[in-house]
């Protein structure tokens, strides 16, 4: 992008823009990747749906997730403004996403044209496996309906779903401890996309 001549406001856009496309694809590898799902079950084996969530995941993901982003700030040439709000954005609806919020329904239907909500991306927490491998978007919604990834409600209704994995569900080990050594000790399941 530095070396395309374009307005700075349109260069920003794009710049955020493809930042939230390469975390979609980050999202979708680490559940397609048995190894980078062994990271990721972390966020995953939270047995509620709130702001915490939004939050939970394995050091060794964020490092590699920050590895993914320079690369594509690098190679794509990524204002360093673009890439500051992408953050906010993304740690900010993040938060948003995962929270224990529901909102009426038509208002949850007209937001998630814009941006990912609770609803939409509670369906992604759901023990359901072909659930859990939908609704990957943190920020725009966009890509899930572009790329076939989309669900629009859990099969058994909010109400009525299991949030969580189906393999780790007594919560005196969901220690911090327990968590951090979770990839490297117990079986990834049969969530991996794919399997």
């Amino acid at each position: 992008m530095n070396n395309v001549d374009l307005p700075p406001w349109l260069k920003i856009m794009l710049g955020v823009a493809s930042l939230d496309l390469a975390i979609y694809f980050q999202h979708v590898m680490f559940h397609a990747v048995p190894a980078l799902w062994r990271l990721h079950m972390m966020h995953h084996t939270d047995l509620d749906f709130d702001v915490t969530t939004g939050v939970r995941f394995h050091p060794i993901e964020i490092i590699l997730s920050m590895g993914i982003k320079m690369t594509v700030v690098v190679v794509l040439g990524i204002a360093a403004l673009a890439v500051l709000i992408f953050e906010v954005l993304l740690n900010g609806t993040s938060m948003f996403n995962h929270g224990n919020v529901r909102l009426p329904r038509r208002i949850d239907r007209w937001l998630r044209l814009f941006v990912v909500t609770p609803e939409m991306h509670r369906v992604h927490h759901s023990v359901v496996i072909r659930e859990t491998n939908s609704n990957f978007g943190f920020n725009l919604p966009w890509w899930d309906r572009l790329l076939g990834t989309y669900r629009p409600q859990p099969a058994a209704g909010h109400e009525g779903m299991t949030i969580g994995l189906s393999h780790f569900r007594d919560p005196k080990r969901l220690t911090l401890p327990w968590l951090l050594a979770l990839p490297f000790i117990n079986p990834p399941g049969k969530y991996p996309l794919g399997s």
